[in-house]
């Protein structure tokens, strides 16, 4: 994940980078520089020739990193690309709000063969309440004009789908409903970030209630009877693919390695972002593109820890039948001030009910279709 902007123009209420623990986006460059760039762009190309990597895959993120402007996005993506053996495919992605999303950006994105994910929360009502501009300035209008810009049969192979994040208050499927309004490939169900001892809306911790456990399975149980798949929703597929013996591709569920760093404005080297969430200083490693090479960074030890799969996580989890498919959830959900990370997922009923659900539709239809 290479940051190409520490700045948004959006203030949502619920932004790990803004409104929680971490506050260094105060004192990163603004813009990714080109010499920052060029030292990304070597230090991911020498990992991929170290370790003969077929396909690397970099988002382009920020803040709101269309807030670079095209020329350093053009920039970024062509240095990238220049660097990489020809080997190695690249898996170029950007993430963003969609406000500034517009035909010149598209070009652009075309032409690097840049995917495009767009963040919607649902209806206006649903994406306005968290997710507004300046002075409350609803944002869902530029979203919705993004995602039809992008629907429009010349772009459709940019669009790479939604990042959508849980509101309990809001109808689960009134929620689905508006997503699939855009026809996403693909939808990303988040859970707002939140731990132990700052608990995520709803979530009051060791209380058996599952309000994200039910708000999830409402949409599980709408999405598996369709005749016909209106989209992944990602959350769902790997929770299935685990339940039957796979490996999971997202850092929600399952126990496999951490697969990504973050590159920040100024170079330096982070964990998973949103450990932004848990106290100042979460993400930091203390390494920098001008002078620590990738592999540097994995035999940090917070970050080795995250390879170890099962045998790192809390004793509770270890002994839990569920651990395998469940995976103590998201990394920065486990953290309690005092205890850090071992310790299950705060959302640890609505995982564990989310997944036995999902495993009593799944062992109904193998169970069925055994018969016949």
């Amino acid at each position: 994940m290479l940051k190409v902007a520490s700045r948004c123009n959006l203030a949502c209420d619920y932004c790990y980078i803004y409104t929680m623990a971490d506050q260094s986006w105060r004192f990163r460059p603004v813009l990714i520089t080109p010499e920052t760039v060029l030292a990304a762009a070597r230090r991911i190309a020498e990992h991929a020739v170290t370790h003969r990597q077929s396909m690397v895959k970099v988002v382009l993120h920020g803040g709101e990193p269309l807030l670079a402007g095209p020329e350093l996005l053009d920039h970024v993506a062509a240095t990238i690309r220049g660097k990489l053996p020809p080997t190695t495919t690249l898996d170029l992605r950007v993430q963003t709000n969609g406000v500034l999303l517009d035909e010149r950006f598209l070009k652009l994105f075309e032409s690097h063969e840049i995917r495009v994910g767009v963040s919607l929360d649902g209806t206006r009502a649903q994406h306005d309440r968290h997710r507004v501009g300046a002075a409350g300035r609803s944002s869902h209008r530029d979203a919705v004009r993004a995602l039809r810009l992008l629907n429009r049969p010349e772009h459709r192979d940019r669009y790479a789908g939604l990042l959508c994040v849980i509101d309990i208050e809001h109808d689960p499927l009134d929620t689905y409903a508006a997503l699939l309004e855009f026809t996403p490939p693909v939808v990303d169900f988040l859970l707002p970030h939140g731990n132990w001892s700052a608990p995520p809306p709803g979530r009051v911790p060791d209380d058996p209630r599952t309000p994200y456990a039910d708000w999830l399975i409402a949409v599980f149980d709408r999405w598996y009877a369709a005749p016909v798949q209106e989209t992944a929703v990602r959350l769902f597929q790997e929770t299935i693919n685990l339940l039957l013996g796979g490996r999971s591709r997202t850092e929600q569920v399952g126990t496999g390695p951490v697969a990504y760093l973050v590159i920040d404005t100024d170079g330096t080297y982070q964990q998973d972002d949103s450990l932004k969430s848990v106290r100042p200083g979460g993400p930091e490693t203390g390494m920098t593109v001008f002078d620590h090479t990738v592999d540097d960074v994995l035999a940090h030890p917070a970050v080795r820890s995250r390879q170890l799969g099962v045998t790192a996580l809390a004793e509770e989890c270890r002994r839990c039948a569920l651990v395998r498919v469940c995976g103590a959830g998201d990394y920065p959900h486990r953290f309690r001030a005092g205890g850090g990370f071992d310790n299950p997922s705060v959302y640890c009923p609505d995982l564990q009910r989310l997944i036995r659900h999902v495993a009593t539709r799944v062992r109904a239809d193998l169970s069925t279709g055994a018969a016949r």
